[in-house]
């Protein structure tokens, strides 16, 4: 299972860091996401990172987020630094059964409840 907490309300230009804590199973050595889904919209894609550390991000959160893993914990992260209001939904994190990075949700086999990110203008 998948845990995934660290959401809540921020102004424009704020950070947050979500965490995602896996449990039942090692998630260390496989590919794991953050997908995010606003209100009306379908859920998108975010970051990935591989069993091995490469990343890859949508290209309207690069430069500003950040996924980073850590095995011990069995947990990933995302920090979100100069957060935008568009940035606002529920972030979802996910894990897949292979090693690497993937951007499409249909490759995820684990996902987390979701954690609410509010960011106001």
């Amino acid at each position: 299972q998948l845990q995934a907490s660290g959401g809540g309300s921020v102004q424009a230009g704020g950070s947050l860091r979500l965490s995602c804590a896996g449990s039942g199973r090692t998630f260390s050595r496989v590919g794991m996401g953050w997908f995010r889904q606003a209100p009306g919209k379908d859920r998108e894609f975010v970051a990935s990172i591989s069993g091995g550390g490469q990343t890859t991000y949508t290209d309207s959160v690069q430069g500003r987020f950040t996924i980073s893993r850590d095995s011990a914990k069995n947990a990933v992260y995302l920090q979100m630094n100069s957060l935008k209001p568009e940035d606002t939904a529920v972030y979802y994190c996910a894990a897949r059964g292979g090693s690497a990075w993937s951007r499409r949700s249909e490759e995820f086999d684990y996902w987390g409840q979701g954690t609410q990110v509010t960011v106001s203008s």
